[in-house]
């Protein structure tokens, strides 16, 4: 069986912006994550990082959202937890994987940290985000 899962990339919370404040100063001043550089997207928020590796991504929900109905994330069963991301292999195999499975799936380049994510959304409805490096 082809190896296509290397290990866990990032932990993304996806919360109104008083939240993500309270989140940020949590995890840096008490659990001891340091914030770092995090790349231009459209979202607001921040990378948490342990040594050079970032960990846990914080992204602040836009104030126009509908937090109450939870339009902002599609996953409205996973509370304040937007998904789980993984350091993924062999992309053409897990593609393959999908593809063979019927599990729907989108593919984005970062070009800045030369990476490719390929997003899809688990049985239970939480996302899930494989990293490849291009």
């Amino acid at each position: 069986m082809t190896k296509a899962i290397g290990g866990l990339n990032h932990i993304n919370f996806r919360a109104p912006e008083d939240m993500i404040e309270r989140l940020r100063a949590f995890y840096c001043e008490v659990i001891g994550l340091c914030e770092g550089p995090r790349p231009p997207f459209r979202s607001r928020g921040y990378w948490l990082y342990a040594g050079d590796r970032d960990l846990l991504h914080l992204t602040i929900i836009p104030a126009d959202a509908d937090v109450a109905t939870n339009t902002a994330t599609p996953a409205a069963r996973t509370g304040w937890l937007d998904h789980v991301a993984f350091t993924g292999v062999d992309r053409a195999e897990s593609i393959r994987r999908l593809e063979a499975a019927g599990i729907a799936y989108e593919i984005d380049e970062v070009p800045m940290i030369g990476q490719v994510q390929v997003f899809l959304t688990d049985p239970a409805g939480m996302g899930v985000e494989l990293n490849f490096a291009r």
